[in-house]
């Protein structure tokens, strides 16, 4: 099934690259996909076929084919399908560059803003569900609740995918909370979780500034990283309870 080289094939063929461009596979002497064992952290790794078999992309990410590991293909659409250690997978019509394997002898089933993934762990954790979900700056992951209310996910929480039936999760707007934070040593509340260098100087000197007046921050045990440093204009940062920000008030001569 190799593509034979010849005058027109090239070394190694970017499969990501061609996707994003939308266009067909050009020939080569191998095919860069992009493989993660048991998480998501890709790392680019070449196979010598354009329809490579299942063990020849888990050989490809230095993962012995054996009874036990999972392979899936992970879609454009999100979808994750499952690839057979013998079964070919055409890298031209699947539109896939980024694969995962999983040492596992169950998968767990989930959606993922309608796209079904399978998951080779029981535990997964919220920064895996962002890094599925891609949600917008002003959204962020939940998990449906029939009947209830869906519940937050945050990117530091760990869901178990053990529990009866299939679990589904959604992007939507991020809700706005009250969050108590420390304003040159002073409590403030604001709503979180993101607030701005203009509003932090606003409750340490309330009212407009004068002309010649130029206010430097500095901030620590923030919930967005880096947990601390300096904020200037236009500035945010995502707080949580005990934020603690120190605004320094300078009159320009």
């Amino acid at each position: 099934m190799s593509v034979k080289s010849g005058p027109a094939t090239q070394e190694i063929e970017d499969v990501g690259i061609a996707i994003r461009e939308g266009r067909p596979l050009n020939p080569a002497n191998n095919y860069r996909i992009q493989f993660a064992n048991g998480d998501l952290e890709f790392k680019p790794v070449t196979v010598p076929d354009p329809i490579p078999l299942g063990r020849q992309i888990l050989a490809a990410g230095g993962v012995k084919p054996k009874a036990g590991v999972s392979l899936f293909a992970i879609l454009a659409s999100g979808d994750f399908e499952d690839v057979r250690l013998d079964e070919p997978f055409d890298l031209r019509g699947h539109g896939a560059e980024r694969f995962i394997a999983f040492a596992t002898d169950r998968d767990y089933k989930a959606t993922v803003n309608g796209a079904q993934i399978e998951w080779g762990k029981r535990i997964i954790s919220g920064a895996v569900l962002y890094a599925l979900a891609e949600p917008g700056a002003d959204e962020a992951v939940f998990l449906e609740v029939p009947g209830g209310t869906d519940r937050l996910i945050e990117p530091e929480d760990l869901v178990d995918l053990d529990e009866l039936g299939i679990e589904h999760f959604i992007t939507a707007p991020k809700p706005r909370s009250q969050i108590e934070i420390i304003v040159n040593a002073r409590p403030r509340i604001v709503d979180g979780p993101d607030v701005t260098f203009e509003q932090i100087v606003q409750l340490a000197f309330p009212g407009a500034p004068e002309a010649n007046v130029v206010f430097s921050m500095t901030y620590r045990h923030a919930k967005s990283k880096p947990h601390q440093g300096e904020l200037g204009i236009g500035g945010v940062v995502t707080v949580k309870k005990g934020t603690i920000f120190n605004v320094t008030r300078t009159v320009q001569s």
